[in-house]
């Protein structure tokens, strides 16, 4: 029967090969191995990031799109709404100055026979500024040629001294608004006699008689 020797303790077991296997090293193996699963599933949560990074553009873009051409509607409704507004007040003046047109013809008969004096006078010069002031501007003038589409011809006549259809008098003078003709001008016209030879013809008619050049046969 052996007895055990007291103060030597039982040493573990060693490999084959002499080299005792290490915990850190099985740990590395191990974290290893786990990374290696791991690394698809990284893969795959990138490409996500990215579609949804790549569809946030896309709806950001259709917005933006949507944001400028509502931008642009507005911006045209503004300007419609504009020329509607200054329509609508160039009407309703030429209305109003329609209806004074009558009364501005009786001022301008009365500054004519010599009767525009006293307050009457103060009161129809004030009628004028303020209706110059809305933009009214009376035309129509003797001499000047007829023109069909700001003069109405209520007399006609014929005269040698002119060379084209004339306004001879001015019956009633015309009015318009800035390019807007609210009443045209009535005129009585000449033209000239018919037949009558071209002035500078009668001219170098008479210069041929004088020099006493043969007549062509």
């Amino acid at each position: 029967m052996s007895e055990e020797t007291p103060g030597f303790e039982e040493k573990p077991e060693v490999p084959a090969d002499g080299t005792p296997e290490e915990p850190e090293t099985a740990a590395a193996a191990a974290s290893a191995d786990t990374a290696e699963g791991a690394a698809p599933a990284g893969d795959a949560t990138d490409v996500a990031l990215l579609a949804q990074l790549d569809q946030a553009r896309k709806a950001l873009e259709e917005r933006t799109a949507d944001l400028q051409r509502l931008q642009a509607e507005y911006q045209n409704y503004r300007r419609r709404v504009e020329r509607d507004r200054v329509t609508v007040k160039e009407i309703a003046v030429a209305s109003l100055l329609s209806d004074l047109l009558p009364v501005l013809d009786d001022v301008g008969r009365a500054r004519d026979h010599g009767e525009l004096v006293g307050g009457f006078k103060s009161v129809a010069e004030s009628l004028e500024t303020v209706v110059a002031k809305m933009g009214l501007q009376q035309f129509g003038k003797e001499g000047e040629p007829f023109d069909p589409t700001i003069h109405e011809a209520l007399m006609h006549s014929y005269a040698p001294d002119v060379t084209e259809t004339t306004c001879v008098a001015i019956l009633q003078p015309g009015y318009r608004i800035g390019e807007r003709t609210i009443r045209p001008a009535r005129v009585a016209v000449a033209e000239p006699q018919p037949g009558a030879a071209p002035a500078k013809d009668d001219a170098k008619s008479s210069t041929d008689e004088e020099s006493g050049a043969p007549e062509e046969g």
